[in-house]
């Protein structure tokens, strides 16, 4: 083999592992760029899930506080609701005594009647 040759050999081994480093270099450099983009993905994530967890929670507050009240509005509405029903029955009852009155009254006023036209005769014969 003649020298011009070796050179020539030694010179292509020596660009192809020069050209191998460079390559590995920026295979590299794109591994870190890339890891440091998902990175900051990961973080702008689990930022956005604390947020979201935040307001999960006072969202739940703000439910057991409406779960609450209207527990309460429920029971206010039945006791309201048996109050109405009580007072309806003692006005139904009012109603009924009412009735039984005014057929008192009527038959008063017809007993008032008959003495009347008693008292009368009585005194035409006077």
């Amino acid at each position: 083999m003649s020298a011009v040759l070796i050179v020539v050999i030694v010179i292509a081994v020596l660009a192809l592992a020069v050209s191998a480093v460079v390559l590995g270099r920026r295979v590299a450099t794109r591994r870190r760029i890339e890891r440091e983009r998902l990175t900051e993905q990961a973080e702008g994530h689990r930022d956005e899930a604390q947020s979201r967890a935040a307001k999960a929670s006072e969202h739940s507050e703000q439910e057991a506080a409406k779960r609450a009240e209207a527990e309460q509005a429920e029971r206010e509405a039945e006791q309201l609701a048996r109050l109405a029903e009580e007072k309806k029955d003692r006005a139904d009852h009012l109603a009924a005594e009412s009735d039984s009155v005014g057929e008192r009254v009527e038959r008063e006023r017809e007993q008032a009647r008959v003495h009347s036209r008693k008292a009368d005769e009585i005194e035409e014969n006077l």
